[in-house]
């Protein structure tokens, strides 16, 4: 899957994935209909990132780990509950679209 390029206003997005997790695949999807772009760095393709991801994201362990500036929102059923409480789109868009 293929991000959205980077919205001039939005705050930059990081995603820590890794191949054949429905949950990575359903995060990426949520912010691409937010119109979102990310980066993302898979684990299965860049083994070497995993510490980083862990020391970034603890206590937090599982797939996929995503970072709103520095902030770490969690996994994909932490943004979902932001996006159904409406709280998501101003952590993605401070200052509006």
């Amino acid at each position: 899957m293929k991000s959205l390029p980077i919205h001039p206003k939005q705050s930059p997005v990081l995603i820590y994935s890794k191949d054949f997790c429905p949950y990575c695949d359903a995060a990426k999807n949520l912010l691409t209909q937010r119109g979102v772009g990310y980066e993302e760095i898979n684990i299965s393709t860049q083994p070497e990132k995993r510490d980083e991801m862990m020391t970034r994201s603890a206590p937090r362990r599982t797939f996929p780990q995503i970072f709103v500036g520095n902030e770490g929102l969690g996994g994909f059923d932490d943004i979902n509950a932001l996006d159904k409480a409406g709280k998501l789109e101003a952590l993605l868009f401070p200052n509006g679209k």
